[in-house]
């Protein structure tokens, strides 16, 4: 089943998709693009601002395909403290087959000839984790990726070991100020970026922001805000060199 929404004048397409037995929420051009990106959502999951960057996205003519999280459940209609219980329960196996789901989808009715992916907090330490384990993606974009110092009982998989086999470009970005993933646990990732003989490793600090400073709810610090606002279009730039 597929609900439609109106294309904007902006001349992109939305629409809630099924994907076997996922939904996922589709921002593409008016009749599809040849590039593509898989975005791994926050905690929030399918939520506005995440439904906002896949149409940002969309509008700079790449196919952007989101990961229902929770399935059904996002930040529009469910409060943090119901999606931080569910958060435990998340399994790495489990989230990781889905992600592989959709991006064989994009790379296959939707057209797409290059995909990337994207993730935010704990999807950019999926999109991290997936770059290691598909050769297929095209490029790696880790927004303030979840990596704690001491990994929770569900974080199976070592998302430092898997940074260091991915083959593609990388673009990570880090906040000095995070509370969540530690100086040491980021220096890890980095080294493992480093240690690649394929790929661009392109890394940015931004040293007094805090965790998950692109969520705008945090915007009200102006130290967050202005990471956001000087990451964000090079990250956009980053996906179109790319996807193309």
């Amino acid at each position: 089943m597929t609900v439609n929404t109106p294309s904007d004048p902006s001349g992109i397409e939305t629409a809630t998709i099924r994907v076997g037995e996922l939904d996922a929420y589709l921002a593409r051009p008016v009749g599809g693009s040849p590039q593509g990106m898989l975005l791994l959502p926050m905690i929030t999951g399918i939520g506005a601002q995440v439904r906002d960057y896949a149409e940002t996205i969309a509008r700079t003519g790449v196919t952007a395909l989101t990961w229902d999280t929770w399935h059904g459940v996002s930040s529009d209609d469910t409060g943090m403290p119901a999606l931080l219980a569910k958060l435990a329960a998340l399994q790495d196996d489990v989230a990781l087959a889905e992600q592989k789901q959709l991006l064989d989808h994009l790379l296959g009715e939707l057209g797409c000839t290059k995909a990337g992916v994207i993730g935010w907090c704990l999807g950019g330490r999926f999109a991290l984790i997936l770059g290691g384990q598909d050769d297929r993606l095209a490029g790696v974009v880790a927004y303030h990726p979840t990596v704690p110092g001491t990994p929770p009982p569900n974080h199976k998989v070592d998302a430092v070991a898997h940074t260091a086999r991915i083959k593609a470009p990388v673009m990570m970005l880090y906040p000095g100020a995070d509370a969540a993933v530690p100086l040491e646990s980021f220096q890890r990732l980095q080294t493992a970026l480093q240690s690649r003989e394929t790929g661009a490793s392109i890394v940015h600090v931004y040293p007094h922001a805090e965790h998950g400073f692109s969520d705008r709810k945090k915007h009200r610090n102006p130290v967050n805000a202005e990471a956001f606002a000087l990451s964000w279009p090079q990250v956009l730039e980053f996906i179109q060199v790319t996807t193309a």
